[in-house]
């Protein structure tokens, strides 16, 4: 993980613009970027949001901090993400 970059805003615009851009179903609001970083000037990131259209967050992650046990059980493992990445579902793996 690495602190946020100006660049960032831009491939995030990007994704959403191409999510956005596929059929939705008509309960399905627009998309909405989450940037989790390491750390962020907020100078930076403000000029990096400053002129986009989409909504667009930046945020602090830090990963040491321990889930609740109440939350620990309902979220995928890191395993179960990168299986689901390796074969989604629906996917032809044939």
């Amino acid at each position: 993980m690495v602190e946020f970059e100006p660049a960032f805003a831009g491939t995030m615009n990007f994704y959403l613009s191409a999510v956005d851009d596929l059929p939705r179903t008509p309960t399905e609001q627009p998309s909405i970027g989450i940037i989790l970083c390491k750390g962020k000037s907020t100078v930076v990131a403000e000029y990096a949001l400053r002129d986009m259209a989409k909504p667009i967050g930046i945020s602090k992650f830090d990963p040491s901090r321990a889930l609740p046990d109440e939350l620990r059980g309902s979220l995928p493992t890191i395993e179960d993400l990168e299986a689901e990445l390796a074969h989604p579902s629906g996917a032809d793996t044939t």
